[in-house]
């Protein structure tokens, strides 16, 4: 038991000695996938009830035209 918590010992170690230089960067990076996966899962669960879920910019240019389609049908209702 003792000979394999040496062994992982010796090798973090040797991983850090020859890796260390790389550790903040990529921690770093793994930071931003984590940052950007949370982001990405709380943008899909904002949306409306849709299964595709669809990004900010596109959702307002749709609700834009879905908005200007409901004036100009507005308008051009006969008025009884």
């Amino acid at each position: 038991m003792i000979e394999k918590i040496l062994i992982l010992l010796v090798v973090a170690v040797v991983m850090l000695v020859v890796f260390g230089n790389r550790l903040p960067q990529v921690m770093g990076d793994l930071g931003k996938g984590v940052r950007a996966f949370k982001q990405g899962v709380n943008d899909a669960t904002d949306g409306d009830d849709d299964d595709t879920p669809q990004p900010k910019k596109a959702k307002a240019k749709a609700a834009a035209k879905t908005a200007k389609a409901k004036a100009v049908k507005a308008k051009s209702k006969p008025r009884v």
